[in-house]
């Protein structure tokens, strides 16, 4: 039987919380008609200064209600309160950097040829979809719209089946902000309608952020009718702790990237490759960290790791972590499913895993450490490089000796001696598996727009 509507449920308490009608076939091509037609008539004709008026009143509608906007999170998908505000300001934070440095960012390039002048502008190409995950709802949304519509582009989002109701205070933020209608729409469709959404001659690119199998199918698609995309998918990333390494800034920080979201996060530390002679109080260090941080209620305040978003995701982690074991590696740490209602885990760390192992051959969604010993800074490159992902990695060790490697490890994006994270400044994105194009920076706004060669004439003698 077809939906007819999108049901979230609280992982914490395992109740429904949210239910919303699915659109209609007409809701869907009015949506995506008004998108065409507000980027011709209105959208595409405003100013940077005017985009950047409309987005600036997006940011503060999130700010001066963060606790409302904070909460579908905490519901829908289990992220802590605290986690969650900090995400809505994030997403603020986002909007307001684009506001501020998109028109410096597609400023015209003047470049000398044989023209008596020549130039590069980059102009909008029309409307975008944006297919999201449930895992930073608000975070990976604004990534998406806030760099298109500086642009000059209309968005049209398809969230996440199970954060319906992140999805329309989303939507919300822009109603209330009084950004006109067919600016930013959210779509509320399932997946089954995505490829007849991107093969509508209205919309002009995609961008995706998801794992690599739906990314590979939405990519297919994308490529068929010649339209661009961009992909941030999946990721195993790896921490390399050297011997030369301070030991304690490493653990803390790493300890931190794998538990943020519960671990659910594609940029979460996952595998981490350990140099043989700190091997052993690297474990000690990490193990007493763990321990120390609380599992429970998200809307507790004191909550650090919360539920993993739905059952079937915490059923396969543990799946994961059994066999992991059963193929040689050692539980250090949790490993066994709470009772009780709600789809927790608790902080898991597995010691001596090997690459053949499931912990490190495949992505891990959860509060899951995999620990690895390198008998050197060779074979933790190679540990580090073999995986079918390169989303991102970390590199605890001297500065200049950890910027040297940084070239080394394949992957986007490379920290040394630092937190792994995702700034509106920076360009972010993955190679292998993990995907292409970039979001965030000056290059993520640069993905969706025609770059265009202006020459004018006469020609030069």
């Amino acid at each position: 039987m077809a939906k007819t509507k999108l049901v979230a449920t609280n992982p914490a308490t395992e109740e429904v919380v949210y239910e919303k009608p699915l659109d209609s076939q007409e809701d869907i091509e009015a949506k995506l008609e008004l998108s065409e037609k507000t980027y011709y008539d209105f959208w595409k004709k405003t100013s940077f200064e005017e985009r950047a008026g409309y987005l600036r009143k997006v940011a503060k509608v999130m700010r001066d209600n963060l606790d409302d906007y904070a909460m579908p999170m905490v519901e829908e998908m289990g992220k802590p309160i605290k986690e969650a505000r900090g995400e809505v300001q994030k997403s603020a934070w986002c909007a307001e950097h684009y506001a501020d440095h998109a028109e410096e960012y597609l400023k015209k390039e003047y470049i000398e040829s044989d023209a008596t002048k020549s130039y590069v502008q980059y102009l909008p190409l029309g409307p975008v979809l944006g297919v999201l995950p449930w895992n930073a709802p608000f975070w990976l949304a604004a990534r998406f719209y806030a760099p298109a519509l500086m642009a000059g582009n209309t968005c049209l989002m398809k969230h996440d089946s199970h954060v319906p109701k992140c999805a329309e205070y989303i939507t919300k933020a822009f109603v209330d902000a009084g950004v006109p209608e067919g600016v930013f729409q959210n779509l509320v469709i399932t997946s089954a309608s995505i490829e007849w959404v991107i093969r509508h001659d209205a919309v002009r690119a995609v961008s995706v952020t998801g794992s690599d199998f739906a990314g590979s199918k939405i990519a297919s698609i994308a490529g068929s009718e010649i339209k661009p995309s961009v992909m941030e998918l999946g990721g195993s990333d790896p921490s390399v702790v050297l011997s030369d390494a301070n030991l304690e800034e490493a653990a803390d920080t790493i300890c931190l990237m794998r538990l943020i979201n519960a671990g659910q996060s594609c940029i979460a530390a996952k595998r981490i490759i350990v140099e043989e002679p700190v091997y052993d109080k690297m474990i000690d260090l990490m193990k007493e960290r763990f321990e120390k941080y609380k599992l429970g209620d998200p809307k507790d305040e004191s909550t650090d790791v919360g539920p993993i978003a739905r059952k079937d995701l915490r059923g396969d982690l543990h799946s994961q972590v059994q066999a992991s074991v059963k193929e040689g590696a050692r539980l250090v740490l949790g490993g066994e499913i709470p009772e009780g209602k709600g789809f927790y885990y608790p902080v898991t760390m597995l010691a001596d895993v090997k690459p053949e192992m499931t912990a490190s051959c495949e992505e891990t969604f959860g509060p899951i450490a995999a620990v690895m010993k390198a008998k050197d800074a060779d074979e933790a490159l190679k540990l580090a490089n073999a995986t079918q992902y390169g989303l991102a990695a970390s590199i605890w060790t001297d500065a200049s000796r950890g910027a040297e490697m940084a070239s080394e490890i394949e992957s986007g994006q490379v920290a040394v001696n630092g937190i792994v994270k995702t700034d509106p400044r920076l360009p972010s994105g993955g190679v292998k598996r993990s995907g292409f194009g970039r979001e965030l920076g000056p290059h993520g706004i640069k993905m969706f727009v025609n770059t265009q060669q202006v020459w004018i004439g006469p020609k030069k003698s």
